[in-house]
């Protein structure tokens, strides 16, 4: 059975350094996602969304590991894609007025109709009120600029804004959504140590 892990073949995507901002190319990748909006904190869609992105995301490997294909890898972890209609809700910190897409990546030789099986065995078994929300697409992102950011969540402005100032150094402008990818299980890890990808496209 072949193996493969995708977060060490993608390494300077989703491990990258802590102590400065780099400039990565982001190919486009295929994804289930979720939108919503409201605080990410208190939010039930939210959590609804985490909930089923993962369910299918484990049923999707085992069913992939089982299958034609015998390939076994890891779930890719949690990502996910802020903005507000009016900016100012980020500068102001009214979480309600956020909007979100929760996303986990899927490697390329996972298909539509794979999708399809999965959502179907899934809703065989539990009741998932995100379930008919979901979709499976290809995201771009292109040229971004990104950091490692170590720590709780409530600690990150700091970092993104050493992300905002090496998008200005290099002459450019900010496109596109703050990108976040939650590499730390944050029930069982100290929020000192959590580890967060803090991703800006730019043009």
């Amino acid at each position: 059975m072949e193996k493969m892990d995708l977060k060490k073949t993608l390494k300077h995507l989703y491990q990258p350094s802590a102590k400065e901002v780099v400039r990565v190319d982001v190919p486009a990748m295929n994804f289930l996602m979720v939108d919503g909006m409201g605080d990410p904190n208190t939010s039930q869609p939210f959590a609804d969304a985490v909930e089923v992105l993962f369910s299918l995301s484990y049923t999707l490997k085992f069913m992939i590991k089982k299958g034609q294909l015998a390939i076994d890898y890891g779930v890719l972890p949690l990502e996910g894609l802020w903005w507000a209609d009016d900016m100012s809700a980020f500068a102001d910190g009214d979480k309600s007025r956020w909007k979100w897409t929760a996303m986990i990546m899927q490697p390329d030789f996972v298909t539509k109709e794979m999708v399809g099986l999965a959502i179907a065995d899934v809703k065989k078994r539990k009741k998932f009120p995100a379930l008919s929300s979901v979709r499976f697409e290809s995201f771009s992102e292109g040229v971004c600029a990104q950091i490692m950011h170590i720590g709780p969540f409530s600690e990150e402005g700091p970092t993104i804004e050493k992300v905002h100032q090496f998008i200005e150094g290099c002459g450019g402008k900010r496109t596109g959504k703050h990108h976040e990818i939650y590499l730390s299980d944050i029930r069982r890890a100290d929020p000192v140590k959590w580890k967060t990808v803090i991703r800006q496209p730019m043009r």
